[in-house]
């Protein structure tokens, strides 16, 4: 049976929040550089290259790669058999809870909650917003993300008809991407969610965006070629760089599927930014 102190998650999620904000992804990274000699728009070619200037400027003196920096997306495998140390702390939630309002706090990192209606900021940027799957074994796998607001408000969710098949996937992600422009700050990673009910479906759609490395095809065929399909087409649209014009629009398209209902066809897709702040934290 493994045991977790909470103490530990606490102070590694700290470290998170923090490195997910300060530190581009290396497989990210290499993605960006591999698009900059293929984009044709000088204007998008300068674009990567101040990208990852601000990458490098970022990391060296431990400033946010963007001043939006997000809310506290939290995945998590836990094992049956895992069993928590609470050193102190009222539940797990609590642990991962102190250790994003401190890590914000220690980060300088803008914090980004706020009331729906009165628009008050909770100060602290808490509530976190944690999704949990309990497996077997003695699994303990968290996973961070942090969401900013351009690219989230860009995503899109819909329930179509079965007979829409492949080709209304396609079309509908396209669709959302051409529709977002700039707003999520291309070359973005877009992430599908097909299937499941309407809930499940945007789950799905934000844990696409988990895969790793970048751009790695899904590992069913099929899926792997609509992967390719709607990323060509999408690098067709001309939106580019920052939406300045060029090929790189998006960097990948991730796909997860869900078996669905007969009668329902839910299709979700969540968009990330070309920062694409996620961090797995090792236990």
């Amino acid at each position: 049976m493994k045991k977790i102190n909470l103490s530990e998650v606490k102070e590694k999620v700290k470290q998170a929040v923090q490195d997910a904000n300060f530190l581009i992804d290396k497989d990210l990274k290499g993605r960006i550089q591999e698009c900059l000699p293929c984009e044709e728009s000088s204007a998008g070619q300068e674009v990567l290259r101040q990208i990852l200037q601000n990458a490098d400027i970022a990391a060296q003196e431990k400033l946010a790669l963007c001043q939006d920096t997000g809310l506290a997306v939290f995945f998590i495998e836990m094992g049956e058999k895992v069993k928590l140390e609470y050193a102190g702390f009222k539940s797990l939630h609590d642990a991962i809870s102190q250790g994003t309002v401190e890590g914000y706090g220690e980060g300088y990192l803008r914090k980004s909650v706020c009331d729906p209606l009165s628009r008050k900021n909770t100060g602290d940027n808490t509530p976190v917003f944690i999704h949990w799957d309990v497996v077997a074994g003695d699994v303990f796998k968290v996973t961070f993300m942090a969401k900013g607001g351009g690219a989230e408000n860009m995503s899109a969710l819909k329930m179509m008809p079965p007979s829409a098949g492949a080709k209304g996937i396609e079309d509908f992600v396209v669709e959302t991407v051409s529709k977002a422009g700039p707003n999520p700050c291309p070359p973005t990673v877009v992430g599908v969610g097909i299937g499941g009910n309407f809930d499940t479906s945007a789950l799905l759609a934000k844990k696409a965006l988990l895969r790793k490395p970048v751009g790695s095809p899904h590992s069913d065929p099929v899926y792997a070629d609509m992967e390719k399909r709607i990323l060509e087409r999408i690098n067709k649209l001309g939106i580019g760089p920052m939406g300045l014009g060029g090929r790189t629009t998006s960097l990948a398209v991730h796909i997860v599927s869900h078996p669905c209902h007969i009668a329902s066809f839910p299709v979700a897709v969540n968009i990330n930014c070309h920062s694409h702040r996620i961090v797995e934290i090792d236990f």
